[in-house]
C-alpha cells in the first residue's frame, strides 16, 4: 500500500522486554523488525498465538511501552520519537478497546463519566449541554441509551461494558482505532454483534483499524489484509481472500487448519496438519527460520539463514520454499474457501 495513502506506516519496529531468567537479566525480543502500513478506513487484522508479539505492537506505538527501534508515522510525525506534549495532543486520534472492558473501566465512574472524560481532557472549553448531548449520541450509536448514563461498570453485562468502552474510544472521533483481543472475553452469543459494531462504526466514521485477535472467524469478517506474527516476526502480509483462500506460509496454513470447524470429519482431517507442539520461549528463538522446530517442511536451509520477507502471489511471505510448496500445492485448504 503507498504510503501516501497510509494511516499508519510502520517500518523496522522492534520491542524487547528486560526479564530474569535463571537469576540472571536477559533481554526478550518480543517483536523484531516488523512492517507494514493501514490506509485510510483500513481494518488490518494481527493474527499469531499467545506469545507471538501482537499486543506488544500496539502497545508500542501508543507508547504505553517503549521501542527498541523502528519508526512509525502518522500525522506526519513519527509515533515513537514525540515528545509528551506532542504525543499527548495526538492521543484524541489514537484510540484503544482493551481485551477485558470491565476491568479497562473504572469502577467508580458511572457510564456518562467514562464516556464524557475524553471530551473533558481534550475539549475543556465544551459546554456541559454540549458534551451531554455528544455523550448521549455516542451511547446510542454504540446501541445503548440515556437510561445507562448513571449505571456503575458492575452493573453492566460485559457486551454493555464493551459497548462503553467502545463509546469512550470514539467519542473523540479518533482517525486510528486500536483493538486488542475485544472480543475474547464475551460470551459466543455476544461476539458477533459487537464484531458487527465495531464494522459499522469503522466504515461509518473512516476509521483505521488495527485488529488483534485469536478469532481468526472475526478477522476474516472484520479486516481486508491480515499480518500473521510468530516469535515477533512477520511470516506473512497477505489480503485477507489471498491468506484464508491460499496462505503461503506453512504457519499461515497451520493456523487455519487448526481453527475450530463445525464438521467433525473435516475436523478431524485439519488436525494432520495442525501445529506441534508449544511455541518456543522468546528468550531463545530457533536459529534461522523461527517457526521451523514446528514446521512440516523445514530443511537445513531453514536452520541456518533468517527468510526474508518478499512478494509471491500477490503477498508477502517470509519462507525459503514458498515458491516450491506453492507450486506443487501443498498448502491447499479443501473445504474452507470460499467460507
Amino acid at each position: 500500500m503507498s504510503g501516501e495513502l497510509a494511516t499508519l506506516a510502520v517500518e523496522g519496529l522492534s520491542v524487547n522486554y528486560a526479564v530474569r531468567h535463571e537469576g540472571r537479566r536477559r533481554v526478550l525480543q518480543a517483536v523484531r523488525e516488523v512492517s507494514f502500513t493501514i490506509g485510510r478506513g483500513e481494518a488490518l487484522g494481527i493474527v499469531g498465538e499467545s506469545g507471538s508479539g501482537k499486543s506488544s505492537i500496539a502497545r508500542a506505538l501508543l507508547r504505553l511501552i517503549p521501542a527498541a527501534a523502528g519508526r512509525a508515522h502518522f500525522a506526519e510525525h513519527d509515533l515513537l520519537q514525540l515528545g509528551a506534549g506532542a504525543l499527548r495532543r495526538l492521543r484524541r486520534d489514537l484510540q484503544l478497546i482493551f481485551q477485558d472492558p470491565l476491568a479497562s473501566l473504572d469502577p467508580r465512574m458511572s457510564v456518562d463519566e467514562a464516556v464524557g472524560e475524553p471530551l473533558r481532557v481534550f475539549e475543556p472549553q465544551l459546554p456541559p449541554s454540549e458534551r451531554a448531548t455528544r455523550t448521549v449520541a455516542m451511547l446510542e450509536a454504540v446501541g445503548l441509551s440515556a437510561q445507562h448514563l448513571q449505571r456503575l461498570p458492575h452493573e453492566l453485562s460485559g457486551g454493555q461494558a464493551q459497548r462503553v468502552a467502545i463509546a469512550r474510544a470514539l467519542i473523540t472521533r479518533p482517525r486510528m482505532l486500536f483493538c486488542d483481543e475485544p472480543l475474547s472475553s464475551l460470551d459466543v452469543s455476544i461476539k458477533s454483534q459487537i464484531a458487527n459494531l465495531l464494522m459499522q462504526l469503522q466504515r461509518q466514521l473512516g476509521l483505521s483499524m488495527m485488529f488483534i485477535s485469536h478469532d481468526l472467524a472475526a478477522v476474516r469478517f472484520a479486516c481486508s489484509r491480515v499480518l500473521v506474527l510468530y516469535l515477533g516476526r512477520v511470516m506473512e502480509l497477505a489480503d485477507r481472500a489471498a491468506l484464508f483462500d491460499a496462505p503461503r506460509h506453512p504457519y499461515s496454513f497451520a493456523l487455519l487448519q487448526a481453527a475450530p470447524l463445525p464438521d467433525p470429519r473435516r475436523a478431524r482431517a485439519s488436525l494432520r496438519a495442525a501445529l506441534r507442539g508449544e511455541i518456543p520461549s522468546a528468550l531463545t528463538p530457533p536459529s534461522g527460520c523461527v517457526f521451523r522446530t514446528r514446521c512440516l517442511h523445514a530443511v537445513q536451509r531453514c536452520g541456518l539463514e533468517t527468510p526474508r520477507l518478499r512478494p509471491l502471489g500477490g503477498s508477502l511471505v517470509a519462507c525459503h520454499r514458498a515458491e516450491e510448496l506453492a507450486a506443487a500445492q501443498a498448502l491447499a485448504l479443501p473445504g474452507r474457501q470460499g467460507g
